[in-house]
């Protein structure tokens, strides 16, 4: 397993003036440094668990040839590429404030923009397809992003958000993969602000943002050893340790516990849920 070559910085964060993170840091700054051994291998990891289900609901939402899209967050360009490749979209514009993993993997119809979505100066255009995966649960202020997002669409084009769903509830039994699940969701929220507890109320966002069609749904998948899953879930406790350990839930001895639990064929968990939300701008009235 990867590990630091150095300590990760103080996952308390170091800059106060990031409004609305908790401890100050942001996603790739306190953890997951794009700069770090292996980082682009972790992401996709993640993307071969959730890209499925992510292009079978993009696909049966319309996505197809004419179809100009942005994909906010787009890591290593895995759904970016395949919207051109499998649904034949016109167009990708992937944006992340760190390009370097979409840099190395050029396409024909595929745009790179490193910018902020954050920022009050983020205005890339207008698009029949908005994808945000695995972004704003990192991010402050969900709502106005959502219409910010919202406010991208061409008429009738459609919003698609995912985002994780904790599953390990104080309900679910004690296991090495409960403790070291519950200990990174506090120790992220710390850290750089995650927040999942408010992925459910997307699409009640999503209305108020005033997209209509509005649905949602969650797919689970399997942990099983050796598989990609959790390989990602493995990657991703290395790089979370310094925030994990500083919640006081776990220790090292336990992260290390849980990485071995992930591979033993014994880990009868329900891994995190991916909801998907998704809603469309109305058509504008002619005048």
């Amino acid at each position: 397993m990867d590990r630091p070559d150095r300590p990760e910085p103080d996952p308390r964060g170091t800059d106060p003036g990031t409004e609305g993170d908790p401890g100050g840091g942001r996603y790739g700054e306190v953890v997951f440094r794009p700069d770090r051994t292996g980082e682009g291998v972790r992401v996709d990891h993640g993307a071969l668990a959730y890209d499925d289900i992510s292009m079978h609901r993009l696909r049966a939402l319309g996505a197809g040839p004419g179809w100009r899209c942005l994909d906010v967050g787009a890591g290593t360009g895995t759904i970016a590429r395949r919207l051109l490749d499998e649904a034949g979209v016109a167009s990708v514009l992937a944006v992340d404030r760190d390009v370097r993993f979409l840099a190395g993997r050029p396409v024909a119809g595929l745009e790179l923009l490193e910018a902020d979505v954050t920022a009050p100066d983020f205005a890339p255009g207008r698009f029949r397809l908005v994808h945000a995966r695995f972004v704003l649960m990192h991010l402050p202020e969900h709502e106005r992003l959502i219409g910010k997002l919202a406010g991208l669409l061409e008429p009738g084009g459609v919003l698609v958000l995912g985002d994780a769903v904790d599953l390990t509830s104080d309900r679910a039994p004690l296991t090495p993969y409960t403790a070291a699940m519950r200990a990174m969701w506090q120790g992220l929220r710390t850290a750089i602000g995650t927040d999942v507890s408010r992925v459910p109320s997307y699409p009640h966002l999503l209305r108020g943002a005033g997209l209509e069609v509005v649905a949602a749904e969650i797919h689970v998948p399997p942990l099983l050893p050796g598989s990609p899953l959790s390989r990602f879930w493995a990657d991703t406790w290395e790089r979370s340790r310094a925030a994990m350990t500083a919640t006081g839930l776990v220790d090292d001895e336990a992260v290390d516990t849980a990485i071995r639990h992930l591979e033993s064929g014994e880990c009868a968990a329900l891994s995190a849920g991916m909801l998907t939300a998704w809603g469309r701008r109305p058509l504008e009235t002619p005048r």
